[in-house]
């Protein structure tokens, strides 16, 4: 799977623990950053990313700031993404199996490392079943086209 990953300078740390473990599972995976723990922005690390997801041009991304959830609001304004900050397994998977969220954000004052990589381990093995969902998710990405026109 290719899967983009980005994080502003609070997520750097963590960003890295979970690129080690994808790249150890064999995925493709793109850092857009950030480099090292110098302050960073997360919108413009998000939005990059979001557009890079939302152009098709990855399966998947990962986002990593303070709480996951500045990432999360940014790379939602991006038609066509769905991304969920998540802090538990449950709902990880429930991104994925009732949401489609193609981007996974994290916090790393929220999470730890070991539990990051659960999280991401339960969503990459979550997919979308589609069923009750569908509708749901049809009118978001409706609510997309709107935006977009």
């Amino acid at each position: 799977m290719k899967i983009a990953l980005g994080a502003d300078h609070l997520g750097f740390p963590l960003k890295e623990t979970v690129k080690a473990h994808l790249t150890a599972l064999d995925h493709e995976v793109v850092d857009f950053g950030v480099p090292d723990a110098r302050e960073a922005d997360y919108p413009d690390i998000a939005v990059v990313v979001a557009r890079a997801v939302a152009a098709g041009a990855f399966d998947r991304a990962v986002l990593v700031c303070g709480t996951g959830i500045g990432m999360a609001i940014t790379a939602n304004k991006v038609p066509g993404v769905r991304a969920a900050s998540v802090s538990d397994p449950y709902s990880a998977e429930r991104a994925r199996k009732s949401n489609d969220a193609q981007v996974l954000c994290l916090g790393a004052r929220v999470v730890g490392p070991e539990v990051a990589v659960l999280l991401v381990d339960h969503w990459l093995a979550s997919e979308f079943q589609a069923g009750g969902s569908a509708r749901k998710v049809a009118k978001m990405n409706a609510l997309d086209a709107e935006r977009a026109s």
